[in-house]
């Protein structure tokens, strides 16, 4: 069960928010029960990159054995 402050990853693609999947966002609120997630997705150095409104299969929880992958962002 995903709750506020987790961290999660993304299962797709969103190129008009500059998200890729696999990359790691924190959920900091949801919506009706589990309808929807606000995630917060950040650089290396803190800069949020995007706040998204995403629906459950937009996401998941991060499992065990998962290694987090640095990219650089599109200019």
């Amino acid at each position: 069960m995903i709750a506020e402050l987790d961290i999660v990853v993304l299962t797709t693609n969103i190129p008009e928010q500059n998200l890729l999947e696999g990359d790691l966002g924190t959920v900091v609120m949801i919506y009706n029960n589990n309808a929807a997630y606000e995630v917060e997705f950040i650089t290396l150095y803190g800069e949020t990159v995007s706040v998204s409104t995403l629906t459950p299969n937009q996401i998941r929880e991060i499992k065990k054995g998962e290694m987090p992958h640095a990219r650089n962002l599109a200019a």
